[in-house]
């Protein structure tokens, strides 16, 4: 679901600094993804899931057409916003906690998605795809990740996003083994096209759906024999 990997914990942090220090005030937009991924010297896929990770703890947020906007911190510092690493959870726990969560989750954004946040779905799925081309299993963990953190940000649900920020770290363990292999990448990719075609159509029973059949069939790939209600 959530990749809490050093990488982009780094960016995270690489971008909470400015922001901290006032040079990036609250109510300005932060340059273009372009400049920044260069100025980091980082890939755009890897910028997007940390502008992501940015927007599910309240830093910052997206607006159409604008470019990302720096939001007023109320009642939290900036020091307090880390990423935080459950502790110890099975692969089968991450699924079981996953199968739990995003088949709502998607059908609720199924039902309240905006056009701009169904663009940014789309274009985290257009770079999936061209890192599964690519064979590039780094950027593509970079987009599913960033993929399904899009998901929860999109549903503003405060819950939600605090739940998001205390798994992260466990839930790295469900993405990993299987975005490596390249046949395996490239279900994922499929599921995740299913999903988003789901999502532009409104239907959310059929993303409910499409969501959990993914997670039954990360199970399969991990070897997994899941203790599910419904599998």
């Amino acid at each position: 679901m959530f990749s809490s990997s050093k990488r982009v914990n780094s960016i995270v942090q690489k971008l909470l600094e400015p922001i901290e220090q006032g040079l990036w005030a609250a109510g300005q937009m932060l340059p273009g993804q372009r400049e920044l991924a260069e100025q980091l010297e980082i890939s755009r896929p890897s910028l997007r899931e940390a502008i992501t990770v940015l927007e599910t703890l309240g830093v910052v947020r997206s607006l159409p057409g604008k470019g990302v906007m720096v939001l007023e911190r109320r009642g939290q510092s900036l020091d307090e916003v880390r990423i935080p690493v459950a502790a110890s959870a099975t692969a089968e726990d991450v699924l079981q906690l996953r199968y739990a969560l995003e088949p709502f989750i998607v059908g609720l954004v199924a039902q309240t998605v905006d056009d701009n946040a169904l663009s940014q779905l789309r274009l985290l799925v257009l770079d999936m795809r061209e890192a599964v081309e690519d064979r590039n299993p780094t950027a593509v963990a970079s987009a599913y990740s960033a993929f399904h953190r899009k998901l929860v940000a999109i549903t503003s649900n405060p819950i939600f996003l605090s739940v998001s920020q205390q798994i992260a770290g466990a839930l790295e363990q469900s993405e990993g083994p299987a975005l490596r292999d390249p046949e395996h990448a490239e279900q994922i990719l499929e599921e995740h096209e299913t999903i988003l075609r789901a999502i532009r159509r409104h239907d959310s029973e059929l993303a409910s759906r499409a969501m959990r059949q993914h997670i039954l069939n990360e199970g399969v790939r991990l070897n997994l024999d899941l203790r599910l209600p419904e599998a």
